[in-house]
């Protein structure tokens, strides 16, 4: 254990810090129920940005992407495309827009903008809640496997293990670190709602960009002139059918690594990364805390801003990290202890190379950053849980006319109990990239097909929703225990066709969702696609109506944005590794489509706000 007195008090300091946020931010959380779960509408769209970058800036998947770049190198920036990261690009030229634009409270709630309050809405609600909670607890017991597993480098269960009164086998001591820490971000986030998680999240992103530039100066400090030994290919981020990266007379361990991912045939894992994530953009932002920060901004305009904002906060700094790291583990690698439970566990890089090369003070900070990263992640996502409950079940089925203290209690009680259902399922958890192999591909490929259809095309309606959903989900469940040996991405193809199929059966067994409904959402959130009947109808009524013409437009913006946010990752990494050129020919394609798309998207979305007033 190398944690100094310099080191434990900063770490003791920031924790302290989060209970004073979740004190000071309690009173007016308590005001609403708007207040608690979408802090009343009123935080500026550049802080909602910081804070969702912080969430997505978490520990377990920041011990993920370290290993995946130490493992495949340049080529590990589209491995990211699983979530898939792009997915933000979407949203901000023109999903965050038509999302803000429902002024709903949560995903579920949005059910009823778009299908109305018959039983097929009932039971499209029904659905979204149980996926959002699925989804939730995957989330929370991903991040809370991470955090035992980097919290146990620094502090063995050797020195802990005598004045603990009963055994605890190797395997479950990451979650008993887990479970420890995993106290200070329920307090804040219980108590303070979304203002808390916000201004914690905002504390959190400056400590987690300090600790991000002092790694990537020792790992710059520490490569000098020298060359790293790393396989051919490692340093091209460009691919051909097959990976052919050989570790064999470097690290012969990573070989077994990159056989266990399955990403050997990369050009077939490619397309369907690429496949499945742009379905997954087109379809939303999953019910989680990225849909409830795009909810809480005070303007659709705002709600784009903020989702642009963040791929420019998030990448840069989070990959001046993982380039850091994944440096000083490639130079220093046999000093690293990465031997967990007598086999080799890549996930340990991260902790293990703060340990060794991290200096006593910074250490400290580092560690309270990416602290923070675990409890922001956890924080927002245990929100997005409470306003499910609360919102969705409790006030919608069981107490519509509850009193604000008992929406307090209820709200207080249900952190409580998602917080302990997550670590009960942490606990079955083997280790971080197995559940996030799961969340990514099997969980969202039963959540694309109803999502997609919802958004571009009329006739589909709560039935057909419902169904689409139930087809996937089940599939989602059942598939990880049939197909073991299978990459979960491979069989998110089979689980699409079920969904597709359960999705438009469902929808021509029931009538079309009313016409009041339809045109209502039409209306107000205006999207692109086939519409036609409903703007027939819309125009009819108002003969002044503008269809939203934007599909090409939109699409020409993704793509400059998906290539200028996969500059963003590039261009860091590349400085870390001191590649000049390429560095400059990175920053020179952001700042081209920059201007372009200054003119392409920016200006439109002030004229198109302006319109709508």
């Amino acid at each position: 254990m190398k944690l100094g007195i310099i080191d434990i008090s900063v770490i003791f300091g920031y924790l302290m810090l989060t209970v004073v946020i979740g004190l000071v931010l309690r009173k007016r959380a308590q005001k609403d129920k708007s207040a608690y779960l979408l802090g009343g509408n009123r935080l500026p769209w550049y802080m909602l940005g910081l804070s969702n970058a912080s969430g997505m800036f978490d520990i377990s998947g920041t011990m993920w992407l370290v290993t995946i770049t130490f493992v495949y190198g340049l080529k590990s920036v589209w491995i990211p495309w699983l979530w898939p990261v792009f997915n933000q690009i979407f949203l901000m030229v023109f999903l965050s827009v038509w999302v803000r634009r429902s002024n709903v409270t949560t995903g579920a709630e949005w059910i009823g903008t778009r299908f109305g309050k018959g039983r097929d809405a009932a039971m499209s609600h029904a659905v979204v809640v149980v996926f959002a909670l699925i989804t939730c607890l995957g989330y929370l017991a991903y991040g809370f496997i991470g955090l035992g597993k980097f919290v146990q480098i620094f502090i063995p269960w050797s020195v802990v293990q005598p004045y603990i009164p009963f055994h605890i086998p190797a395997e479950y001591v990451p979650h008993i670190y887990g479970i420890i820490f995993t106290f200070f971000a329920v307090f804040y986030s219980v108590l303070g709602g979304m203002s808390g998680i916000v201004w914690a999240d905002v504390l959190q992103y400056l400590i987690m960009t300090v600790s991000a530039i002092v790694i990537a100066i020792i790992a710059m400090s520490a490569l000098g002139n020298s060359t790293l030994n790393v396989p051919d290919g490692w340093m091209n981020p460009f691919f051909g059918w097959k990976l052919h990266m050989d570790w064999s007379h470097i690290i012969a361990e990573v070989n077994e690594k990159i056989a266990s991912d399955g990403y050997s045939l990369f050009s077939i894992f490619f397309s369907m990364m690429l496949f499945k994530g742009v379905l997954v953009s087109l379809a939303g932002p999953a019910p989680n805390y990225d849909l409830q920060k795009i909810l809480s901004t005070k303007s659709p305009k705002e709600a784009a801003m903020m989702s642009g904002f963040v791929s420019v906060v998030l990448m840069p700094v989070r990959y001046l990290m993982i380039a850091g790291f994944a440096v000083l583990a490639l130079l220093y690698y046999n000093k690293l202890n990465l031997v967990v439970a007598g086999h080799i566990d890549f996930e340990q890089i991260l902790p293990s190379a703060i340990n060794q090369f991290v200096p006593v003070g910074f250490t400290g900070l580092l560690l309270a950053g990416l602290l923070a990263a675990f409890m922001s992640t956890f924080a927002g996502t245990l929100n997005a849980a409470q306003a499910y409950i609360v919102n969705d079940i409790y006030l919608k089925y069981l107490n519509p006319k509850a009193s604000r203290r008992q929406i307090n209690v209820t709200t207080y009680t249900t952190g409580v109990l998602v917080v302990i259902v997550s670590i009960f399922f942490g606990i079955f958890a083997t280790d971080v990239n197995s559940i996030l192999q799961w969340i990514v591909s099997a969980l969202y490929g039963s959540y694309v097909a109803s999502n997609v259809l919802k958004w571009y095309w009329w006739r589909f309606n709560g039935h057909g929703f419902f169904w689409g959903m139930v087809a996937g989900m089940v599939p989602a469940l059942v598939f990880p225990y049939i197909f073991t040996e299978t990459l979960d991405l491979y069989y998110f193809p089979l689980i699409l066709i079920i969904s597709v199929a359960g999705s438009i059966i469902g929808t021509y067994m029931a009538p079309p969702t009313d016409e009041e409904t339809l045109k209502s959402f039409y209306k107000s959130v205006r999207p692109w696609g086939f519409w036609k009947p409903v703007h027939e109808l819309v125009m009819a009524d108002d003969p002044g109506f503008r269809k939203n013409k934007n599909f090409y437009r939109d699409m020409f913006n993704v793509v400059l944005g998906i290539i200028a946010q996969t500059g963003l990752v590039l261009a860091p990494i590349y400085l870390v590794l001191k590649k000049n050129l390429a560095l400059g020919i990175s920053l020179a394609i952001v700042a081209v489509i920059a201007i372009i798309m200054k003119k392409t998207w920016w200006d439109k979305l002030v004229e198109e706000e302006a319109q709508m007033k």
